[in-house]
Protein backbone atom coordinates (compact mmCIF):
# COMPACT_ATOMS: atom_id res chain seq x y z
CA UNK A 1 0.00 0.00 0.00
CA UNK A 2 1.10 3.25 -1.43
CA UNK A 3 1.76 6.08 1.66
CA UNK A 4 -0.34 8.92 0.81
CA UNK A 5 0.92 12.22 0.87
CA UNK A 6 -1.00 15.67 0.69
CA UNK A 7 0.21 18.40 -2.03
CA UNK A 8 0.18 21.07 0.62
CA UNK A 9 2.17 19.01 3.54
CA UNK A 10 4.90 18.57 1.18
CA UNK A 11 8.03 20.82 1.59
CA UNK A 12 10.94 18.61 0.63
CA UNK A 13 14.40 20.36 1.63
CA UNK A 14 16.82 20.94 -1.13
CA UNK A 15 20.55 18.71 -0.58
CA UNK A 16 22.04 21.15 -2.93
CA UNK A 17 25.53 22.22 -2.27
CA UNK A 18 26.56 25.54 -3.61
CA UNK A 19 28.12 28.73 -3.16
CA UNK A 20 25.70 31.98 -1.81
CA UNK A 21 26.18 35.29 -1.16
CA UNK A 22 23.96 37.50 1.01
CA UNK A 23 23.42 41.19 -0.82
CA UNK A 24 23.41 43.28 2.33
CA UNK A 25 23.16 46.95 0.26
CA UNK A 26 22.48 47.10 -3.66
CA UNK A 27 25.87 48.15 -5.51
CA UNK A 28 24.17 51.61 -6.71
CA UNK A 29 21.62 53.45 -5.59
CA UNK A 30 18.39 52.28 -5.87
CA UNK A 31 14.24 53.89 -6.43
CA UNK A 32 11.89 51.26 -5.77
CA UNK A 33 9.53 52.76 -8.40
CA UNK A 34 6.63 50.17 -7.55
CA UNK A 35 4.97 50.51 -4.00
CA UNK A 36 2.15 51.36 -2.12
CA UNK A 37 2.71 53.11 1.43
CA UNK A 38 -1.04 54.57 1.54
CA UNK A 39 -3.00 51.95 0.92
CA UNK A 40 -6.80 53.11 2.15
CA UNK A 41 -7.94 52.28 5.46
CA UNK A 42 -4.49 50.66 6.73
CA UNK A 43 -1.88 51.98 8.61
CA UNK A 44 1.22 54.00 6.60
CA UNK A 45 4.71 53.16 7.52
CA UNK A 46 6.41 56.20 9.89
CA UNK A 47 8.82 57.63 7.01
CA UNK A 48 11.26 58.50 9.52
CA UNK A 49 11.44 54.81 10.39
CA UNK A 50 11.34 53.62 6.92
CA UNK A 51 14.29 55.83 5.64
CA UNK A 52 16.71 54.60 8.35
CA UNK A 53 15.51 50.89 6.78
CA UNK A 54 16.02 52.26 2.98
CA UNK A 55 19.51 53.79 4.10
CA UNK A 56 20.97 50.46 5.52
CA UNK A 57 20.17 48.52 1.95
CA UNK A 58 20.90 51.81 -0.01
CA UNK A 59 17.40 52.58 -1.18
CA UNK A 60 17.73 56.13 -2.04
CA UNK A 61 13.92 56.77 -2.97
CA UNK A 62 10.60 55.02 -2.76
CA UNK A 63 7.54 55.35 -5.30
CA UNK A 64 4.36 55.68 -3.51
CA UNK A 65 1.56 54.35 -6.26
CA UNK A 66 -1.44 54.85 -3.72
CA UNK A 67 -1.02 58.43 -3.02
CA UNK A 68 -5.17 58.85 -4.08
CA UNK A 69 -6.53 62.15 -5.33
CA UNK A 70 -7.75 65.30 -4.26
CA UNK A 71 -7.67 65.68 -0.30
CA UNK A 72 -6.09 62.49 0.21
CA UNK A 73 -3.62 63.27 -2.06
CA UNK A 74 -2.49 66.16 -0.49
CA UNK A 75 -2.36 64.72 3.12
CA UNK A 76 -0.18 61.77 1.59
CA UNK A 77 2.20 64.90 -0.56
CA UNK A 78 2.52 66.15 2.72
CA UNK A 79 3.64 63.31 5.18
CA UNK A 80 5.81 62.04 2.65
CA UNK A 81 7.16 63.90 -0.59
CA UNK A 82 6.75 66.96 1.34
CA UNK A 83 8.65 66.24 4.67
CA UNK A 84 11.54 63.89 3.38
CA UNK A 85 12.32 65.81 -0.21
CA UNK A 86 13.72 63.54 -2.56
CA UNK A 87 13.02 60.28 -0.71
CA UNK A 88 9.55 59.79 -1.78
CA UNK A 89 7.67 60.34 -5.02
CA UNK A 90 4.11 60.04 -4.69
CA UNK A 91 1.71 58.98 -7.82
CA UNK A 92 -2.58 59.87 -8.01
CA UNK A 93 -4.94 57.65 -8.73
CA UNK A 94 -8.63 57.44 -10.99
CA UNK A 95 -11.74 57.96 -8.79
CA UNK A 96 -13.74 55.68 -10.99
CA UNK A 97 -17.29 55.98 -9.47
CA UNK A 98 -19.24 57.13 -12.50
CA UNK A 99 -17.51 55.64 -14.91
CA UNK A 100 -19.35 56.19 -18.55
CA UNK A 101 -21.67 58.80 -17.36
CA UNK A 102 -21.91 61.83 -18.85
CA UNK A 103 -19.15 64.46 -17.76
CA UNK A 104 -17.33 61.69 -16.48
CA UNK A 105 -14.42 61.77 -18.24
CA UNK A 106 -14.00 65.64 -17.95
CA UNK A 107 -13.97 65.32 -14.40
CA UNK A 108 -11.11 62.75 -14.81
CA UNK A 109 -9.05 64.61 -16.39
CA UNK A 110 -9.38 68.03 -14.22
CA UNK A 111 -9.10 66.27 -11.13
CA UNK A 112 -5.95 64.62 -12.89
CA UNK A 113 -4.81 67.90 -13.58
CA UNK A 114 -5.37 69.11 -10.00
CA UNK A 115 -3.67 66.51 -8.78
CA UNK A 116 -0.26 66.94 -10.78
CA UNK A 117 -0.43 70.29 -9.72
CA UNK A 118 -0.70 69.49 -6.17
CA UNK A 119 2.51 67.26 -6.76
CA UNK A 120 1.83 64.11 -8.06
CA UNK A 121 4.56 62.76 -10.49
CA UNK A 122 2.35 59.93 -12.11
CA UNK A 123 -0.66 58.19 -12.20
CA UNK A 124 -1.08 54.38 -11.30
CA UNK A 125 -3.78 52.76 -12.80
CA UNK A 126 -4.60 49.53 -10.72
CA UNK A 127 -5.92 45.99 -12.31
CA UNK A 128 -9.36 46.66 -11.26
CA UNK A 129 -9.72 48.37 -14.13
CA UNK A 130 -10.42 45.32 -16.87
CA UNK A 131 -11.40 43.20 -13.97
CA UNK A 132 -13.95 44.66 -11.70
CA UNK A 133 -14.60 48.72 -12.66
CA UNK A 134 -18.14 48.12 -14.71
CA UNK A 135 -19.96 51.30 -15.82
CA UNK A 136 -23.61 52.75 -14.97
CA UNK A 137 -24.61 50.10 -17.60
CA UNK A 138 -23.23 47.13 -15.70
CA UNK A 139 -20.17 46.70 -18.66
CA UNK A 140 -16.78 46.00 -17.63
CA UNK A 141 -14.61 48.99 -18.70
CA UNK A 142 -11.22 47.74 -20.63
CA UNK A 143 -8.00 49.98 -20.57
CA UNK A 144 -8.39 50.71 -24.25
CA UNK A 145 -12.29 51.93 -23.45
CA UNK A 146 -12.16 55.25 -25.58
CA UNK A 147 -14.42 57.07 -22.98
CA UNK A 148 -10.85 56.55 -21.17
CA UNK A 149 -8.84 58.02 -24.04
CA UNK A 150 -9.25 62.17 -22.96
CA UNK A 151 -7.55 60.93 -19.79
CA UNK A 152 -4.67 58.98 -21.14
CA UNK A 153 -3.79 61.92 -23.48
CA UNK A 154 -3.91 64.19 -20.73
CA UNK A 155 -1.17 62.54 -18.95
CA UNK A 156 0.79 63.44 -22.32
CA UNK A 157 -0.03 66.39 -22.16
CA UNK A 158 0.90 66.70 -18.48
CA UNK A 159 4.48 65.26 -18.85
CA UNK A 160 3.75 62.07 -16.49
CA UNK A 161 4.06 58.94 -16.99
CA UNK A 162 1.06 56.09 -16.66
CA UNK A 163 2.17 53.10 -14.24
CA UNK A 164 -0.80 50.56 -15.28
CA UNK A 165 -1.49 46.88 -14.27
CA UNK A 166 -3.28 45.31 -16.29
CA UNK A 167 -4.42 41.56 -15.71
CA UNK A 168 -2.21 38.99 -13.38
CA UNK A 169 -0.27 36.19 -13.37
CA UNK A 170 -1.34 33.55 -16.43
CA UNK A 171 -1.94 30.68 -13.94
CA UNK A 172 -5.03 33.01 -12.24
CA UNK A 173 -7.21 33.03 -15.00
CA UNK A 174 -6.58 29.01 -15.79
CA UNK A 175 -8.71 26.25 -13.78
CA UNK A 176 -7.91 25.90 -10.20
CA UNK A 177 -6.85 21.96 -10.91
CA UNK A 178 -3.60 19.76 -10.54
CA UNK A 179 -2.18 21.26 -13.77
CA UNK A 180 -2.16 25.09 -12.10
CA UNK A 181 1.67 26.19 -11.19
CA UNK A 182 -0.19 28.32 -8.53
CA UNK A 183 -2.29 26.27 -6.95
CA UNK A 184 -0.61 27.04 -3.83
CA UNK A 185 -1.38 30.37 -3.99
CA UNK A 186 -4.70 30.54 -4.73
CA UNK A 187 -6.34 28.07 -2.71
CA UNK A 188 -4.41 30.59 0.00
CA UNK A 189 -6.50 33.90 -1.55
CA UNK A 190 -9.57 32.58 -3.84
CA UNK A 191 -10.55 36.21 -4.81
CA UNK A 192 -7.34 36.59 -7.21
CA UNK A 193 -8.85 33.23 -8.88
CA UNK A 194 -10.32 35.00 -12.54
CA UNK A 195 -11.07 31.95 -13.71
CA UNK A 196 -15.50 32.02 -14.67
CA UNK A 197 -17.76 34.04 -16.97
CA UNK A 198 -17.87 37.14 -14.91
CA UNK A 199 -13.70 37.90 -16.17
CA UNK A 200 -12.31 38.37 -19.55
CA UNK A 201 -9.71 35.87 -20.45
CA UNK A 202 -6.00 37.14 -19.81
CA UNK A 203 -5.52 37.17 -23.46
CA UNK A 204 -8.19 39.53 -23.97
CA UNK A 205 -7.13 41.89 -21.17
CA UNK A 206 -3.12 42.17 -22.87
CA UNK A 207 -4.42 42.92 -25.83
CA UNK A 208 -6.71 45.99 -24.64
CA UNK A 209 -3.16 47.24 -22.77
CA UNK A 210 -1.35 46.97 -25.68
CA UNK A 211 -3.88 48.81 -27.76
CA UNK A 212 -4.16 51.68 -25.20
CA UNK A 213 -0.68 52.08 -25.33
CA UNK A 214 -0.55 52.13 -29.50
CA UNK A 215 -3.22 53.99 -29.05
CA UNK A 216 -1.48 57.29 -27.51
CA UNK A 217 1.98 57.46 -28.48
CA UNK A 218 2.49 60.86 -26.90
CA UNK A 219 2.23 59.10 -23.24
CA UNK A 220 4.58 57.29 -21.42
CA UNK A 221 3.59 54.03 -20.63
CA UNK A 222 4.83 51.96 -17.69
CA UNK A 223 3.93 48.65 -17.39
CA UNK A 224 3.88 46.85 -14.20
CA UNK A 225 5.07 43.62 -13.06
CA UNK A 226 7.71 42.83 -16.65
CA UNK A 227 4.67 44.00 -19.18
CA UNK A 228 1.78 42.20 -17.05
CA UNK A 229 3.46 38.86 -18.71
CA UNK A 230 6.68 38.09 -17.47
CA UNK A 231 5.90 34.28 -18.25
CA UNK A 232 6.42 35.23 -22.01
CA UNK A 233 9.35 37.21 -22.27
CA UNK A 234 9.43 37.24 -25.71
CA UNK A 235 5.70 38.96 -26.09
CA UNK A 236 7.32 41.40 -23.96
CA UNK A 237 10.34 42.14 -25.86
CA UNK A 238 7.95 42.16 -29.30
CA UNK A 239 6.13 45.71 -27.21
CA UNK A 240 9.33 47.21 -26.03
CA UNK A 241 10.23 46.98 -29.46
CA UNK A 242 7.00 48.10 -30.89
CA UNK A 243 6.30 51.09 -28.58
CA UNK A 244 8.91 53.58 -27.91
CA UNK A 245 6.94 55.12 -25.03
CA UNK A 246 6.63 51.34 -23.12
CA UNK A 247 8.50 50.91 -20.07
CA UNK A 248 8.34 48.63 -17.77
CA UNK A 249 9.24 47.22 -14.08
CA UNK A 250 10.06 44.34 -12.29
CA UNK A 251 7.54 44.48 -9.15
CA UNK A 252 6.81 40.85 -7.57
CA UNK A 253 7.98 38.89 -10.59
CA UNK A 254 11.46 38.20 -9.12
CA UNK A 255 10.39 34.41 -9.01
CA UNK A 256 9.29 34.53 -12.74
CA UNK A 257 12.52 35.83 -13.96
CA UNK A 258 14.47 34.08 -11.29
CA UNK A 259 13.12 30.89 -12.78
CA UNK A 260 14.09 31.32 -16.44
CA UNK A 261 17.92 32.94 -15.74
CA UNK A 262 19.12 32.80 -19.68
CA UNK A 263 16.28 34.59 -21.08
CA UNK A 264 15.87 37.00 -18.30
CA UNK A 265 19.11 37.91 -18.12
CA UNK A 266 19.28 38.45 -22.00
CA UNK A 267 16.13 40.33 -21.83
CA UNK A 268 17.76 43.22 -19.27
CA UNK A 269 21.19 43.01 -21.47
CA UNK A 270 18.53 43.86 -24.55
CA UNK A 271 16.26 46.50 -22.66
CA UNK A 272 19.06 48.23 -19.99
CA UNK A 273 17.08 51.84 -20.46
CA UNK A 274 13.22 50.19 -20.58
CA UNK A 275 13.42 48.68 -17.30
CA UNK A 276 12.78 50.26 -13.67
CA UNK A 277 13.75 48.32 -10.47
CA UNK A 278 10.34 47.93 -8.11
CA UNK A 279 9.05 45.69 -5.49
CA UNK A 280 5.33 46.00 -4.59
CA UNK A 281 5.94 44.63 -1.20
CA UNK A 282 6.25 46.04 2.31
CA UNK A 283 9.58 47.90 2.26
CA UNK A 284 12.01 45.64 4.83
CA UNK A 285 15.58 44.77 4.31
CA UNK A 286 15.32 41.09 4.02
CA UNK A 287 12.78 41.83 0.73
CA UNK A 288 15.25 43.88 -0.66
CA UNK A 289 18.42 42.19 -0.50
CA UNK A 290 16.70 39.40 -2.18
CA UNK A 291 15.83 40.60 -5.17
CA UNK A 292 19.54 42.34 -4.90
CA UNK A 293 20.79 38.90 -5.10
CA UNK A 294 18.67 38.03 -7.98
CA UNK A 295 20.15 41.15 -9.86
CA UNK A 296 23.69 41.11 -8.46
CA UNK A 297 24.75 37.06 -8.22
CA UNK A 298 25.16 34.23 -9.56
CA UNK A 299 23.70 31.96 -6.99
CA UNK A 300 21.57 28.98 -8.03
CA UNK A 301 18.65 27.21 -6.77
CA UNK A 302 17.73 29.89 -4.00
CA UNK A 303 14.25 30.45 -2.46
CA UNK A 304 12.52 34.17 -3.78
CA UNK A 305 10.59 34.05 -0.79
CA UNK A 306 13.24 32.67 2.43
CA UNK A 307 10.17 33.64 4.91
CA UNK A 308 7.74 31.03 3.71
CA UNK A 309 8.28 27.26 3.99
CA UNK A 310 5.58 27.09 0.82
CA UNK A 311 6.64 29.37 -1.86
CA UNK A 312 3.92 32.47 -1.95
CA UNK A 313 4.05 32.15 -6.07
CA UNK A 314 4.95 28.86 -7.19
CA UNK A 315 6.78 25.74 -5.94
CA UNK A 316 9.90 26.66 -7.53
CA UNK A 317 13.54 27.83 -6.92
CA UNK A 318 15.44 30.94 -8.93
CA UNK A 319 18.57 31.65 -9.97
CA UNK A 320 21.08 35.07 -10.21
CA UNK A 321 21.48 36.93 -13.16
CA UNK A 322 24.73 38.61 -12.14
CA UNK A 323 23.92 41.70 -13.84
CA UNK A 324 26.92 44.19 -15.01
CA UNK A 325 27.73 47.22 -13.36
CA UNK A 326 25.75 49.86 -16.39
CA UNK A 327 22.85 47.49 -16.58
CA UNK A 328 22.46 47.56 -12.76
CA UNK A 329 22.74 51.63 -12.44
CA UNK A 330 20.28 52.14 -15.11
CA UNK A 331 17.75 49.71 -13.70
CA UNK A 332 18.33 50.79 -10.04
CA UNK A 333 17.94 54.41 -10.30
CA UNK A 334 18.69 55.91 -13.73
CA UNK A 335 15.68 55.12 -15.69
CA UNK A 336 13.50 55.86 -12.94
CA UNK A 337 14.99 58.96 -12.06
CA UNK A 338 15.18 60.50 -16.04
CA UNK A 339 11.04 59.31 -16.21
CA UNK A 340 10.28 60.66 -13.04
CA UNK A 341 12.61 64.26 -12.96
CA UNK A 342 14.49 62.97 -10.17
Amino acid sequence: MRDVLLVEDYQPRSELVVPEHHVARARFPVVDAHNHLTHAGMPSPDPGDLIREMDYVNVATIVNLSGGTGDALRRNLARYDEAYPGRFVTFCNVDWAGVGSPGWTEGAVARLEADVKAGARGLKVFKELGLRIRDQAGRLVLPDDPRLSDLWEAAGALGIPVLIHTADPVAFFRPLDRFNERWDELHEHPDWHFYGPEFPPFEELIESLYRLIESHPKTTFITAHVGCYPENLGFVSQMLDRYPNLYTDISARIAELGRAPYSARQWFLRYPERILFGTDVTPSAAQYQTYFRVLETADEYFPYDPDSPIPSQGRWRIYGLYLPDDVLRAVYRGNAARLLGL
